[in-house]
């Protein structure tokens, strides 16, 4: 949905400019307007901050237009955006390796470190404490996102399983808590709030995070077109990135206020304080590090094994920091 800005023409830009020079509010000639962003992301934790940063008036307040394309997980932002759809959106190395693979997609940036987030979870009538118990029961997995590829590809022989020693169960994370209390599945491969909320509510037990298998890194990415023509609007856009960051580590509190509402807003009945600690475990700190390409090679290695992409990425092409830079000077 669009943020109720009204369009200029931009004759009418020019003209507003002019009137405000011509009465001594200004003396600086307007810069033309930029790009509204059509912006994907995804309605768990994940996506939340971004959410926040649509929400916050920090794009309006650069001169930044967007449109909302809300998700229940990260991968189906990238489907959208291989399909020009969407212009932006986050999601974990996995998602972005194989949405450059399919679409070209650029990374524009870091955003945050998700590990702690994505959890497996049990019914906690079944007492189980290992990955390896699985064998023989249900799991409930989002099939295709980052958190079920590292879980199928990663973790699953990690423990000396292999995909045929339980039931895959395909859903998305939003729809596993009420299927594990329901005892139609045993456990899931989720990220948080659920998992707090099954914990919180008796349901579930958490054996393990993914922190100690993979930090999960999440990038904002942009398709190739919008980044190619819009490099004005990108940085402005990181700009506003910085600013969230500011937001997240000096007022948390304004921060879970306007996330948590979403939440609730959606009919979750969960307390403020269990809301809180999910939250907690997303590291917010955008950037552009210096060795990214690292840990994405490794990534992009299994999913090639796993045939899931079709070559390993040129990082000089999948990677664009100079926006960033930018942003930062």
């Amino acid at each position: 949905m669009r943020n109720g800005r009204v369009d200029l023409t931009r004759r009418q830009y020019l003209a507003a400019g002019a009137g405000l020079v011509a009465a001594g509010l200004g003396g600086v000639r307007p810069a033309f307007a930029l790009e509204t962003v059509r912006q994907g992301f995804q309605t768990n934790i994940w996506g939340m901050p971004t959410y926040y940063l649509l929400k916050s008036g920090l794009l309006e307040k650069r001169g930044i237009k967007f449109e909302e394309f809300a998700v229940p997980s990260g991968n189906l932002t990238m489907q959208q955006m291989v399909a020009r759809q969407v212009d932006m959106g986050t999601y974990a190395a996995q998602s972005f390796i194989i949405g450059h693979d399919k679409g070209g997609l650029v990374a524009i940036a870091q955003i945050e470190y998700v590990g702690k987030t994505a959890q497996i979870v049990t019914r906690k009538d079944l007492n189980l404490t290992k990955v390896s118990e699985l064998k023989g029961l249900k799991v409930a997995n989002q099939t295709g996102s980052s958190v079920g590829n590292v879980f199928m590809d990663v973790i699953i022989p990690g423990a000396g399983l292999r995909k045929g020693d339980f039931q895959e169960v395909r859903m998305d994370v939003n729809n596993m808590v009420s299927a594990m209390a329901a005892k139609t599945v045993d456990a899931m491969v989720n990220v948080e709030p659920y998992n707090e909320i099954a914990v919180a509510e008796g349901i579930g037990t958490s054996i393990m995070d993914y922190s100690s298998v993979d930090r999960m890194p999440v990038f904002m990415a942009a398709t190739p077109d919008f980044a190619d023509k819009n490099a004005d609007t990108i940085v402005a856009y990181l700009k506003a990135w910085q600013e969230v960051a500011q937001d997240f580590k000096n007022d948390p509190g304004k921060v879970t206020d306007v996330i948590y509402a979403f939440f609730t807003s959606k009919g979750y009945s969960m307390s403020r304080d269990t809301f809180a600690k999910a939250l907690a475990r997303v590291e917010v700190s955008p950037g552009f590090p210096s060795d990214v390409a690292t840990g994405l090679q490794r990534d992009a290695e299994v999913l090639l094994r796993e045939k899931k992409i079709s070559a390993i990425p040129d990082w000089k092409k999948a990677l664009r920091p100079e926006p960033w830079a930018k942003a930062s000077a």
